[in-house]
């Protein structure tokens, strides 16, 4: 894997990397070959304008390639080395916080959304996400204005940023 900029990085799990390197090893292999394979025999049945079986294993493989090349670009920008436990929010971090004025800490874990909800019991926000976008960055201890979607301000104490362990 080669060394993203922070920019591009996507963190995932080794877990969720290799689900989804095996997801797109399958679509570009049995997958593909299968849609084809439909798309063709459907041909065969002649008059195309009205042929339900052909247009829908034609959006199938329109899906299916969209998913591909999103596969792709993920992938090629992909870490999952550890990061680093400098206290920083950044990707790959477990992120433990409070809304000012409150007593009680949520957690989550900055990542990209594809990693799955079986794999991990805490919830997971992606850096572009409002709260993740916000907060990237930040340091233990330090207080960020965080505008709400909803258009709502708050501020927000991050308590702890630990490297996700699993």
């Amino acid at each position: 894997m080669t060394q993203p900029s922070e920019q591009t990085t996507v963190w995932l799990t080794q877990t969720t990397f290799a689900r989804l390197t095996g997801e797109l090893q399958d679509l570009r292999g049995p997958k593909r070959a299968e849609v084809i394979a439909r798309i063709s025999a459907a041909r065969d049945e002649g008059d195309l304008k009205e042929n339900g079986g052909y247009h829908a294993a034609k959006d199938e493989q329109g899906k299916m390639e969209a998913r591909i090349r999103q596969l792709e670009e993920m992938l090629r920008h992909v870490t999952t080395e550890p990061s680093a436990d400098d206290g920083l929010v950044s990707p790959g971090k477990v992120v433990t916080y409070r809304y000012a004025g409150d007593d009680e800490n949520q957690t989550f874990l900055l990542g990209a959304r594809e990693i799955d909800d079986d794999e991990s019991d805490i919830e997971v926000f992606s850096p572009q996400s409002p709260l993740g976008a916000a907060l990237v960055g930040a340091a233990t201890g330090e207080t960020i204005d965080f505008e709400a979607p909803n258009g709502k301000k708050l501020k927000i104490e991050i308590v702890a940023a630990k490297p996700y362990t699993g």
